[in-house]
């Protein structure tokens, strides 16, 4: 398994324009929020307790994030419990209405993400290694984060593994 300064690094090499990144701050929370919508409404009964396919979706990726990093994979817990508890009321919408909102998020999010693309210059990670899709979420993250002052050692560690940022 990569490190996580590999999986950033790596990620970080296909967004390295300001804009990019702006875009993927909204972008990649509305495709998580609308994927939990969705699979928040699948009801599966485990041992007696009825857990909803999104729930297993956080439990799974927090797993992967605690492995990568404690500290980082601990606030991303947080962020995506919060964020699977808001899909609950979502879900429980008319069928119509669960779906026009949870698609349209997912749309919209993945326009942000094209845009941000387009003004890279570069395809999205995922095209080259499916395991971009669960890292955005992190680097969306950490790249938060490096703005408020924090990780700046994990920041220049992806730094010099995906060189410098452009305007």
């Amino acid at each position: 398994m990569k490190t996580l300064q590999q999986q950033l690094g790596t990620y970080a090499l296909y967004h390295r324009s300001k804009r990019n990144v702006l875009t993927h701050f909204f972008g990649i929370p509305l495709i998580v929020y609308a994927v939990l919508c969705l699979f928040a409404r699948i009801e599966i009964p485990i041992a007696g307790i009825v857990l909803n396919a999104a729930q297993l979706i956080v439990f799974a990726s927090v797993v992967y994030y605690l492995m990568l990093s404690i500290s980082l994979g601990l606030i991303m817990a947080l962020l995506l419990v919060l964020l699977s508890l808001a899909a609950v009321s979502i879900a429980q919408l008319s069928f119509r209405d669960w779906l026009v909102i949870s698609i349209g998020l997912f749309v919209i999010g993945w326009l942000l993400q094209f845009i941000g693309h387009y003004f890279e210059g570069k395809k999205p990670a995922f095209v080259d290694d499916i395991v971009g899709l669960i890292i955005g979420p992190l680097f969306v993250l950490a790249e938060a984060l490096f703005l408020i002052g924090f990780y700046s050692e994990l920041e220049k560690q992806i730094s010099a593994i995906a060189g410098p940022s452009k305007p």
